[in-house]
């Protein structure tokens, strides 16, 4: 068998009527095995890796196995039988392209100029108020980005000049090399994969085809964003080499703590201090909220430290929805720290006037501390 063509089933170490879970144990094993992580600078390895994952690719689709099994290599190659004759060309050409795309590296199938590969995709953060992630807001950055040069318009020569075909690959932009049982292709050195030579590069982006420029990019932020949400720009990413297409920008936002609120997906939640006689009797609080309105929060009579009361609708946006979620605070009961004698000597009338009954909770646990304190002496 000639190198291009070791058997799939040999590559995974398997049995030819292996099960799919056999399968799939044999590649994970052979990819651990094989991974480059695992064996920096192996270029032995790194093939045997590739090799392993096309194999793998092929035989866990029974379509693929089924063709595998009765044509071999052959069911994927492109032209395979020859004019007139009976073959499995006709049923499996969408097959064999897909093949030819997935195993081209590792089994020398295929070929053809390397596709200029798409610019790479940028990270913006960007740190907002409570304020403007609830109401939304319109705004603009700045960012250093790599655009397609205006001079040569990314084709990376200069005006006026042409390119012309790499001398060392053909013009195929890949070189084959053998190590051991297998071709191995790479990318060509001397064209770096595109198949073309610049004879004389664009004087300001020097063959690149991009030059680095500050730009100006309008933002829209939705109401209701909240910590981590991703804005995409589409195409405002890095341009591609040679004219190929851009990347994106993504923009991870960032909500500065607020003062008073603090916030749970659409719900915000707020400490509410109230006055131990409001505590007692009971009536209303007006909280600002978010949204500019006066929210008046009901305060039932007798209600503890710790107490939440919740407000429906009063919280953050739904993004990208309808409604609002909820307004939650948290009653914290305040022991006043200034008193006039008026005040202390009403105070000391109502504590004459106490039965216990007034505070149940606290009455209740003084009867606990009694009862251990009674079995502990017996």
């Amino acid at each position: 068998m000639a190198a291009t063509e070791i058997d799939f089933y040999e590559l995974l170490e398997v049995e030819r009527n292996a099960d799919d879970k056999t399968i799939k144990s044999a590649y994970r094993r052979m990819a651990m095995r094989y991974h480059p992580d695992r064996n920096p600078g192996d270029a032995e390895s790194e093939a045997k890796f590739k090799a392993c994952s096309a194999a793998y690719e092929c035989l866990k689709d029974p379509q693929k196995r089924a063709a595998y099994d009765r044509y071999g290599h052959a069911a994927f190659q492109q032209g395979m039988g020859g004019g007139g004759g009976a073959g499995p060309q006709g049923d499996f050409e969408d097959i064999g392209d897909i093949f030819e795309t997935i195993f081209g590296n590792a089994f020398g199938g295929g070929g053809g100029r390397a596709r200029p590969r798409r610019g790479a995709d940028m990270r913006y953060d960007m740190e907002i108020g409570l304020e403007e992630a609830f109401h939304g807001k319109q705004t603009e950055i700045e960012v250093e980005v790599s655009v397609q040069c205006g001079t040569c318009e990314g084709t990376g020569a200069e005006p006026g000049t042409s390119k012309r075909g790499c001398d060392l690959c053909h013009g195929h932009g890949k070189v084959r090399a053998q190590q051991g049982l297998f071709i191995v292709e790479r990318p060509c050195p001397n064209c770096h994969g595109r198949g073309e030579v610049i004879e004389k590069p664009c004087r300001d982006c020097r063959g690149e085809g991009r030059v680095d420029e500050i730009q100006s990019l309008e933002v829209n932020i939705p109401p209701g964003v909240d910590n981590g949400t991703r804005i995409r720009l589409s195409g405002k990413g890095e341009a591609g080499p040679m004219g190929a297409p851009p990347g994106d920008l993504y923009i991870f936002l960032h909500i500065r703590k607020h003062s008073v609120f603090e916030r749970e997906g659409t719900v915000l939640f707020a400490r509410l201090p109230i006055s131990f006689t409001v505590a007692a009797l009971g009536g209303s609080v007006n909280i600002p909220g978010m949204d500019g309105e006066m929210h008046e929060i009901t305060i039932p009579a007798g209600i503890q430290s710790g107490k939440q009361l919740r407000k429906r609708g009063a919280g953050m946006p739904v993004l990208q929805g309808r409604g609002r979620g909820d307004l939650v605070v948290e009653v914290a009961v305040e022991t006043p720290t200034r008193l006039s004698a008026r005040q202390k000597e009403l105070l000391r009338e109502f504590q004459e006037t106490e039965t216990g009954d007034e505070c149940p909770e606290c009455r209740g646990f003084l009867d606990k501390l009694k009862n251990a304190w009674t079995d502990l002496t017996e």
